[in-house]
This record gives C-alpha cells, structure tokens and sequence, in this order.
C-alpha cells in the first residue's frame, strides 16, 4: 500500500478543521446575533413608539362640513392631504401640528379619504357633519371620519324605525376587499345568505341598504326595530360609516363606530333634557348574559329602580328604557356583565335623533381630540372610578384659546360648555378643542353634544370623545433562531 505524504495529511487535516471552524463561527454568530437583537431583555412589556401614519375616510355622498384638527406637539413635521378616495386634486392639506382645517362640500358621488404621514398624525382627529334646518333630511348630523379595519360594529335602528339606513363600505388600498355583513335584532339573529362575499373594489365606496338590497340583507332585515350590525371584512379592509334617516323631518343621523364586545363597559354622553332616552345591549355569543346597570349622573352613581340587573339573551338585541331613572339629566351608564357584550344609547329631542356607544377612556397618551365645534357645543365628562381634572382647550386657525380646568367628582357626570377661541367667533364657524385628564387623575370618560334651535326645531347629534393615539405600543418579541428567520 501506498502511503501518503505527510505534508498531503496534513493539509487534508487543516482543511477539515477550517471547515469546522467557519461553522463554529456561523454558529456563534447566528446565537450571538439573536442575543443582540432580542427586544426583552431591555423591557418585559415591550416599547412606546410614535404614530406616524393615519388613514381615514368621511362619506362625503351627503355634502356637509370636513373638519380636520391637529395636536400641538414639541416635535413638528409631516403632511396631512384630504383628497377624494378615487382619486383627484386634495381639497386641502396641512403641515404644522396644531393646525386645523375645514371645508364645506356638496353632495356628491364620492368620499374623501385623509392620510397622514409624520409627527402631525399623531392625535388627528376627522370629523363629517351635515345641517339641514329644512326639508326631508332636516337634522344635524355628526360621524368621526373612519378608520379601515376588518371587524366592525354598529348599534342603532332598525328598518321598523328608520326610512332610510345606509351603510358606507370604502376601500382604500390597491387590493378589492370582500365584506359579509350579519345583524341581531330584538327578535334574535337575522340568519340569510344576503349580505356575504359583497366585493368592494380598490379606491371605492359601495353603499348598501339595509334592507332594501340583497347585500343589505335582503327582507329578512325590515321586521328589525333595533340593530346591532356587524361588518366583517374576509379579505382585505374597509372604512364603515351607517347612516340613519328616521323619517320625513323627524332626524338624521350617522351611527357611531361601537367597540368591540367586552364585559365591562360604560357608555358616556347620554344628553339631557327633554325626549326619550333607552339603552341598547347586544349580546353576541350564544349564551344569555346577565348585566349590572349603574347610571352615573351629577348627583352620584345608582342603580336604576328595577332595572340594576338586565337579563339579556343571547345573539339578540335588548332595549331599555332610561327616561325616569335619567329624569332629564346628563349621565353616563356603566355596565359589567358575565359574558362579552355591546351598549350604546338612541336619544331622541325636538325633531332630531341621536346616538352614542361606549368608549375607552381618555389618557395622556391618548386625549380626546373634537375637530368640528360650532352652534350650541358642549362637552360630557364622566369619572366613574376616581376624582378626575381635565384641561380643555379650544382652538382654531387664528390660535388657541386659554386652557380650561374641569374638575370631576369621583362618580360623577359633568357637562360644559366649549366656547369658540377669539372675540369675533362666528356661530357656523368650526374650532377645534382638546381634552386631556392631567396627571394623577382617575379614568375619564367623554363626549361632545352639538345643538342648535329650540323647542319643536331643537336640533342635535353627540359624537362619542375616544382617544386620539399619539403612542402605538410595540410589544416584545421572544429571543430564538426562528426570530432571525423570515416568516
């Protein structure tokens, strides 16, 4: 047998070894890689970042007002551009934080989509509202301009109880979207293939009836007094808003977005006054769900005479009436229930509607933000849990107003009047104002009434006050090999 050369070996010997080290060193860099960028070990419940990107869209098809308001902020920058969704010169855009803008529009075939980039998006605030002091569509009407999702609700009237509900599905991506829309009523669940797969195409807005059309669940719907109706988008996204006429010069309105289901919720800014008042309590699951009802009002937190405990069943929608335990006066209702539900309110006044949902509460990192102050203005305040301070502050393109303190009993409602920043104020003219609990105080719940007229010609909306995010919360992602790998 041959041998080999020594030097041969041992050349073959390095490079075995070499190849065991470059992988060593592979090894030692992937683990030490995956140390370096393992986000947990600096914090457990992950990190704040700034919001600086926000998409919404207002169903400009009725005309109206387009009220847009900006947080001031320390640190500038970014663009705000309100253009219609399918396409076309903006109507207007902003730059500096602190700013606000408002346009009024005629009806039209079209919505208007904002979107914002930068530091200015963070806190922005859009808002529609529509005044008709005559004709069919008398009323004054208030919506927050949408934000796209994939799961959203609404609480409101049914067919029984309203001429015309329309539903405004607005695609604002390059990809089409399909939508399924379902609904409970007072009766139970409202079982139909009408209302699944409806497509919504890029950059568009699709209005469906509710109740006039195949794809606003057909027939099966006009039998509904009440309505909790669900949007959910399979593919793709959409922006929701649902408009509500409740008759010839009997009111207008634009239903607000609820929150999802949730066992413990309080639904602020129910108005006083005179006029009917109920709750509305949806129960989604299968299961009945048994509810405790406190109304908070300026005088204290209490239990309604004989409705403390609301039994409601299952997949179905439970109406209560408010009128004697409110006694005319502004309030807000806490609930906590043994199941996930959804609550809000229909008010009626003069010869306007109006309703409200429940909402998370304010905070710093989230003030509330009402971008279209104008007539009669007034805002709700609500603190359930613990006393409570906020600062109000109005403002408008000449500048702000003076900062307002509201001091807030622990159980209490209070209602206050916003005034327009400047002397010469007109009544029709929009302002904005912001709402922010000062530190140390207990959680704070909202809302903004608009009014105008009195008597028979009372005309009013309430926009339900929700944060306005200048913060996203990132949390934290575990440290392991599959965190450096492409999903």
């Amino acid at each position: 047998m041959d041998r080999l050369p020594v030097d041969r070996i041992l050349r073959l010997l390095g490079m075995r070894y070499a190849t065991a080290a470059l992988m060593l060193v592979a090894v030692a860099a992937l683990y030490g890689a995956a140390s370096f960028s393992r986000p947990g070990e600096a914090s457990e419940d992950g990190r704040e970042a700034p919001v600086t990107n926000a998409v919404m869209v207002c169903p400009g098809h009725e005309g109206g007002r387009l009220a847009v308001q900006s947080l001031a902020q320390k640190k500038g920058g970014g663009q705000v551009a309100m253009t219609p969704t399918k396409g076309g010169s903006p109507l207007g855009s902003m730059t500096s934080p602190g700013q606000g803008w408002d346009e009024d529009t005629k009806s039209g075939e079209d919505s208007y989509t904002l979107r914002a980039t930068g530091a200015i998006a963070g806190g922005l605030e859009a808002e529609q509202t529509t005044y008709e002091d005559g004709g069919d569509d008398r009323g004054l009407a208030g919506a927050r301009c949408a934000t796209p999702g994939t799961d959203l609700w609404f609480m409101g009237p049914g067919p029984v109880a309203a001429d015309e509900l329309d539903l405004y599905l607005t695609n604002v991506d390059s990809q089409p979207a399909s939508v399924d829309v379902t609904a409970l009523s007072g009766e139970g669940p409202l079982d139909t293939p009408d209302g699944r797969g409806t497509p919504v195409e890029p950059y568009t807005t699709k209005i469906i009836k509710i109740g006039g059309s195949p794809e606003g669940l057909g027939d099966i719907v006009k039998t509904a007094t009440d309505l909790a109706l669900h949007v959910h988008a399979g593919s793709g996204r959409v922006a929701a808003s649902l408009r509500a006429r409740i008759g010839e010069k009997k009111g207008i309105e634009w239903l607000p977005q609820s929150p999802g289901p949730a066992t413990s919720l309080l639904v602020p800014g129910v108005p006083g006054g005179s006029g009917k008042r109920r709750l509305l309590v949806s129960v989604p699951g299968e299961a009945d769900a048994r509810i405790k009802v406190r109304v908070i009002t300026a005088d204290g937190a209490f239990a309604p005479q004989g409705q403390d405990v609301l039994d409601a069943p299952g997949k179905s929608v439970t109406s209560v009436a408010l009128d004697s335990a409110l006694s005319g006066k502004a309030a807000a209702v806490r609930l906590v229930a043994d199941r996930p539900i959804l609550a809000g309110f229909a008010a009626d006044r003069g010869a306007d509607v109006a309703y409200g949902t429940a909402t998370p509460p304010l905070s710093a990192s989230g003030p509330g933000v009402v971008a279209d102050n104008r007539f009669d203005s007034s805002i709700v305040l609500t603190a359930p849990a613990g006393g409570a301070t906020v600062q109000v502050t109005t403002m408008n393109a000449q500048g702000g107003g003076g900062p307002q303190e509201v001091e807030i009993l622990a159980g209490r409602t209070v209602e206050t009047k916003l005034t327009a920043p400047g002397k010469d104020a007109k009544d029709d003219a929009a302002y904005g104002a912001v709402i922010m609990p000062k530190p140390g105080s207990g959680p704070v719940y909202a809302s903004r009434t608009l009014a105008t007229g009195k008597g028979d010609g009372y005309l009013f909306t309430v926009l339900p006050i929700v944060p306005a995010p200048t913060t996203l919360h990132l949390p934290d992602t575990a440290g392991s090999q599959t965190a450096l790998t492409p999903g």
